[in-house]
């Protein structure tokens, strides 16, 4: 299934007249959401690694909550990636 998504987003990347026909749309629509559901599983497991480490040392709560943040913003920022990437496939 992955390869014909793959296809897909390809051909509406390589053909330019596809950009604002059906499949530029289907392309771009899976390209961003492939993107949000990336982030969504990589954000998951970071809360819930923080709230585990929070729980078994109380005091190292400040060290932890920065430490996620800016893993949470590191994967947000390749859910952004995907965004530019399905205006690129849009326009």
């Amino acid at each position: 299934m992955l390869h014909a998504l793959v296809t897909v987003v390809q051909e509406a990347a390589a053909n330019s007249e596809a950009a604002g026909s059906s499949i530029g749309l289907i392309g771009a629509g899976l390209a961003i959401g492939g993107a949000v559901l990336g982030a969504g599983l990589g954000i998951g497991p970071i809360g819930s690694a923080a709230a585990q480490g929070i729980a078994r040392q109380p005091e190292a709560t400040a060290q932890i909550q920065t430490a996620a943040i800016i893993f949470a913003a590191l994967v947000e920022g390749a859910a952004l990636f995907g965004l530019g990437l399905s205006f690129l496939l849009f326009s």
